[in-house]
């Protein structure tokens, strides 16, 4: 791991995002609720949740470090048939969140991929990428084009 010690503990937070797309089938499933295996919304985001406070057992080099907020939306978009993944993530430590964030999204989606395979084995995950992040001796950071 990189060597941290001399850096300050400040608040840092750091957004991401993400989404899978889904088929009209799932989609009517997902916003029916009436899916075999529950509540894909609530699952997928206990899901997202616990795998930001799990980061440094899943990525190798990744910082253990205590998370004072961690934030997961899931959201169902009917129009374009995907349902959209935010997680937000924030310590007061002396390294980012950003493993944790994208975590996250990417946990969160692959719970809502599982539990839909039985409806739609053709759920695509993409487009996971860090929206923003702030603190710290690098600064702030925003990708360009995306909201808040």
């Amino acid at each position: 791991m990189v060597d941290i010690s001399g850096k300050e503990a400040t608040v840092r937070e750091a957004v991401a995002r993400g989404w899978l797309e889904i088929s009209q089938e799932a989609t009517e499933a997902v916003l029916s609720n009436s899916l075999k295996k529950g509540d894909l919304l609530a699952v997928a985001r206990l899901a997202g949740i616990q795998a930001a406070k799990e980061t440094s057992s899943l990525v190798p080099l990744c910082h253990p470090l205590p998370l004072d907020h961690i934030e997961v939306n899931v959201e169902v978009d009917g129009d374009a048939r995907r349902i959209k993944l935010e997680a937000r993530a924030r310590t007061r430590w002396g390294t980012g969140v950003e493993m944790e964030a994208l975590t996250a999204v990417t946990v969160a989606g692959l719970a809502a991929y599982d539990m839909i395979k039985a409806v739609d084995r053709t759920a695509v995950l993409s487009g996971v990428r860090l929206v923003s992040k702030s603190g710290g001796r690098s600064g702030s950071y925003r990708r360009s084009g995306e909201g808040t």
